[in-house]
């Protein structure tokens, strides 16, 4: 940047369009997933040309990206600080966010198809969920920390499988709620089951199953 010149803040109008089309990417790739769903039926849904996409985001891969960092602000948008809280509120925006995720299916079939997909090695979006995945998980294992501190609680050997355990039991039911939400009460379900993990992890209860060495020697 030239030594005195200013950043050009996009109009409002370009903020808005920008916005239209993530809207448009989000329900194209999660109907059609990313390999499926091209930058004209995106551009169809804005009114747009393939060119005016890539004028706005510059490569479909970026256009990808640009999508998951929007359903990202989406979850913290409404937060004072826009960022997941610490300690026990960590647990009940992770349960706010499966009630509004209710609301919110095409968003949701975006996350399940994109992030399914993106397990294969030349994926544009597998850093993008591998990091995601890592981060929440230890702000998961953080805040169960914090929660057994203030509870003199000392063995914390299970908080890294606590928190594998509640992102696999929030993407799980959302594949559940996508296929059958008459049936399953995604909110609902998610509480049960984070409320469940957390207490089996600050009352360190004994596995009512037996502990996995006993089940599986029982093979």
């Amino acid at each position: 940047m030239a030594i005195g010149s200013r950043a050009v803040k996009p109009r409002p109008a370009t903020l808005e369009k920008r916005r239209d089309i993530l809207r448009a990417a989000t329900d194209v790739f999660g109907a059609k997933g990313y390999a499926g769903g091209t930058l004209a039926d995106i551009a169809d849904q804005v009114g747009m040309t393939h060119a005016g996409i890539l004028h706005h985001f510059g490569s479909k891969d970026q256009l990808l990206l640009d999508v998951l960092t929007f359903r990202d602000r989406t979850d913290v948008e409404h937060l004072a600080e826009q960022h997941i809280p610490g300690g026990v509120d960590l647990f009940r925006h992770l349960i706010r966010t499966a009630f509004a995720n209710a609301r919110r299916a095409g968003i949701v079939q975006a996350f399940v198809v994109l992030s399914g997909e993106s397990v294969t090695d030349s994926h544009p979006a597998r850093e993008y969920f591998a990091g995601r995945y890592g981060t929440l998980r230890g702000e998961i294992a953080n805040a169960f920390t914090e929660m057994c501190r203030e509870r003199g609680v000392t063995d914390t050997a299970r908080l890294a499988d606590a928190a594998a355990a509640i992102l696999g039991v929030m993407d799980g039911l959302q594949v559940q709620w996508l296929h059958a939400p008459g049936d399953v009460d995604l909110g609902r379900a998610t509480a049960f089951a984070i409320n469940a993990i957390v207490r089996a992890v600050i009352d360190g209860d004994e596995p009512i199953l037996g502990g996995v060495d006993e089940i599986l020697a029982d093979e």
